[in-house]
């Protein structure tokens, strides 16, 4: 038979289609991370690392280097938070650490939030990103620094405007990833009552 001759299939009547199953609506729980979520909390970095350039790194995160990173962050009582779906999966993550190592900079953190590709676009970065927040107020925290790529990392900005961070500077042409220079674009949030 030749393609002209291929007829259209009849598509059936709405009461004889087998009807269409519903997705399950996004869920998530929000709670500290224990060391067990590791292991995930690193596929979801690593894929960050060989996929874009909103990490200036280059190389793939080794779980011993997010054991040390976690025993530090809880040894200085700051927030590293999960969020999980309801089957246990990790769906994203998001931490504080410190600026500097210097004391006076004691109460001024950077932080990092990262979602694992499933649960991009699904609205879990602001609800994620406001639990550090307020998890950071509660530890006596008074400034969160967000250092943002400038290319590439469009909805990071945006959803860290929206949460009251501010732009307070811009670096261009400081990392190198992929064959390309790449800026930055440094946000800043108080915690301070007013």
């Amino acid at each position: 038979m030749l393609e002209e001759e291929y007829q259209t299939r009849r598509v059936l009547p709405h009461h004889l289609r087998k009807p269409v199953p519903e997705e399950a609506p996004f869920s998530y729980s929000i709670r500290d991370a224990v060391a067990e979520d590791l292991p995930s909390v690193r596929e979801i970095y690593n894929y960050y690392v060989t996929n874009s350039t909103v990490t200036f790194d280059d190389k793939p995160m080794t779980l011993r280097a997010w054991r040390t990173k976690y025993d530090h962050i809880r040894k200085a009582g700051m927030p590293f938070l999960v969020a999980e779906s309801p089957s246990g999966q990790i769906l994203g993550y998001t931490l504080v650490s410190p600026w500097s190592a210097k004391a006076g900079y004691r109460y001024t953190v950077e932080n990092s939030i990262y979602l694992g590709p499933a649960a991009r676009g699904k609205g879990l970065g602001t609800p994620l990103l406001k639990a550090l927040i307020e998890r950071s107020r509660e530890a006596g925290i008074r400034e969160i620094i967000a250092v943002i790529a400038d290319q590439g990392a469009e909805a990071s900005i945006a959803m860290h405007a929206k949460l009251g961070f501010k732009e307070v500077g811009r670096m261009g042409r400081v990392g190198f990833k992929f064959d390309r220079w790449l800026g930055t674009i440094t946000m800043q949030k108080s915690l301070r009552k007013k």
